[in-house]
């Protein structure tokens, strides 16, 4: 391919708007054009690129077993509403009406046509296991749109799903989707990629993890371990805290003029944020019903975790005069009866609080929830943080970092195959709902991912299994017959060899021509220049920077050959 024919354009300056180093580069480098919010049409480049991470992708899910086939994009709203996730469904799922005003949905992920597909097929235990899936695009009315390729509302993922007949199978295949996920990410060239214990989210299911690309710029937040291999996504991490019990003391109502931020409450009573129970009070969606969270007052409420324990979506609270609560003072004694309570672990076993009075300017000092409340239950509903006890080691090792979710597998169970009425006959004769599990890689957000985390201020560095070529030929001064002449027979060897060239035989400066290189960030860079055939030799380096050679003329061919066969090999692909 000759660069002069490339529908692209590249950039000098960054473009404004853009939050994040990768949608900057893939912006300036011709990568991708924005259509709409959240919308965007791939250059070729970026197809290239994608088309060989899907290879991959394909590569390992044939490898275990997996049967692709595609699923329409636009589903009847019925299939939906079978499974309940029509009504669950926030604003995320796009829903229309067809020309028969039948109501419709462009699907944002395909549990249910999954189960459309096979439930008059499989109906006997005799076919099970199987997994089948496909790479299709995908539509998420994303309210929180950034980062070019990382959220989007279009866009393409490879979505798969395994049915079993028991959950020992399940766990089973469970395991062995997890390894080919972590081959996948193997070979496209981030190990910076790890797995995570999740949160099932709307997805259902009681066992689930995400593959997290480390980088600063992330935004979830993954809770690791310095001494062991404990992983999760802040969502799901147990928030494990030791607190000392301390001496019990009586209950004294305290006068606290004006004084409703934790803050204030212990410059007013010079005590630590670890002495205090701080009430955090949403309501729930459906029914504006309040509820009221109460941990320590040095620790930060989980909503995930709350919005599990309560099974329901909340927001937070409009606290109004009819609501019987007094904001800045709200305490666990004296609430109205019709306020939902809950506890979070941290408040277990410690005899001594300062609390709201739930009257204004007023606290209580020496509360004992035992002693004040009688019996209640305890649920962890407070976000890990630094310096937290890992529920794996126990020691008090954790600390958080950020991550990208590039991909995610579920133990899903029944939810889908029962609500949707798919049974099997099993060996005894009887019927039962088969069981699933769910495994998604989003194919633009992993293109993006790589280029956030392998790139310099200049460009991406591909990975070059995912390259959009694997050399990047550069002929300076082509109006020269023997720079056209020796361009002309590396690209044509190189070629026949099957290595995929970019060729750059425009007219124009060296400057513009290695800043160009460096934003297609193709690994292999091959340099014929006037000097160079002056001495009889071509400059051969690494984008990454890792090789730079100088190789006669005659030689060049087959050491770029033999180097970019090497290169592949180590991530286990081929040309």
């Amino acid at each position: 391919m000759k660069l002069r024919n490339l529908v692209s354009k590249r950039y000098k300056e960054n473009p404004a708007d853009c939050q994040i180093a990768s949608h900057s580069l893939m912006m300036r480098g011709g990568y991708i054009k924005p259509v709409g919010n959240g919308i965007f049409t791939l250059f070729p480049v970026t197809k290239r690129i994608t088309a060989k991470i899907e290879k991959i992708i394909r590569e390992e899910m044939n490898r275990i077993d997996g049967q692709e086939l595609l699923f329409p994009v636009t589903m009847p709203a019925s299939l939906w509403q079978e499974s309940g996730r029509y009504e669950s469904i926030g604003s995320e799922l796009l829903r229309f009406t067809d020309r028969s005003d039948a109501k419709m949905v462009l699907g944002m992920t395909h549990e249910e046509a999954s189960v459309h597909f096979v439930r008059d097929v499989a109906d006997s235990y005799t076919q099970y296991p199987f997994m089948i899936y496909q790479i299709q695009t995908k539509f998420r009315d994303e309210p929180r749109c950034r980062g070019g390729l990382i959220r989007v509302r279009e866009f393409t993922m490879k979505d798969a799903y395994s049915f079993h007949t028991s959950q020992e199978d399940l766990e089973r295949y469970y395991a062995i989707c997890y390894d080919a996920y972590n081959r996948i990410f193997a070979r496209a060239g981030v190990k910076e990629v790890v797995a995570v214990a999740s949160d099932s989210g709307m997805m259902g299911g009681k066992v689930s993890h995400e593959y997290m690309l480390l980088t600063p710029v992330g935004e979830d937040t993954i809770v690791l371990c310095h001494d062991c291999d404990y992983r999760a996504n802040m969502e799901a991490a147990p928030c494990i805290v030791s607190s000392e019990a301390g001496e019990t003391a009586e209950l004294t109502k305290v006068a606290t003029p004006g004084v409703k931020t934790i803050e204030e409450l212990c410059a007013f009573l010079k005590i630590t944020p670890d002495k205090t129970c701080k009430a955090v009070v949403y309501q729930e969606n459906l029914t504006d019903k309040y509820v009221v969270a109460f941990l320590r007052g040095d620790l930060d409420i989980n909503e995930t975790k709350l919005r599990n324990h309560i099974k329901a979506e909340i927001h937070p609270a409009e606290i109004t005069a009819e609501s019987g609560l007094c904001a800045g003072f709200i305490g666990p004694m004296g609430l109205p009866a019709d306020v939902r309570v809950v506890f979070d672990a941290s408040l277990k076993g410690v005899n001594w609080f300062a609390t709201g009075a739930n009257e204004a300017d007023a606290h209580y000092t020496g509360f004992n929830i035992a002693r004040e409340m009688g019996e209640v239950e305890y649920v962890d509903v407070a976000k890990a943080y630094d310096g937290g006890i890992c529920p794996i080691c126990g020691k008090p090792s954790i600390y958080t970092s950020r991550g990208i979710e590039v991909g995610n597998i579920f133990q899903l169970g029944t939810k889908y195959t029962e609500s949707m009425g798919m049974t099997y006959v099993d060996q005894d004769g009887t019927l039962k709902h088969p069981i699933m599990g769910c495994y998604g890689i989003g194919v633009g957000r992993l293109a993006a991912s790589v280029c956030e985390a392998h790139r310099d201020d200049y460009g991406p560095i591909w990975p070059i299994s995912i390259a959009p070529w694997h050399v990047h030929l550069c002929s300076l001064r082509p109006d020269n017959e023997e720079v056209a002449a020796t361009s002309q027979r590396i690209y044509d060897e190189l070629t026949a060899k099957g290595v995929e060239v970019i060729w750059d035989d425009r007219p124009v400066s060296a400057g513009v021509m290695f800043s160009d290189a460096d934003l297609f960030g193709v690994p292999v860079r091959v340099v014929v220049s006037p000097k160079g055939l002056k001495n009889g030799t071509i400059e051969i380096s690494a984008r990454d920077k890792s090789m730079q050679e100088k190789k006669p003329v005659d030689e060049a061919v087959e050491f770029v050959y033999n180097h970019v066969v090497e290169e592949l090999g180590k991530l286990e692909c081929r040309l």
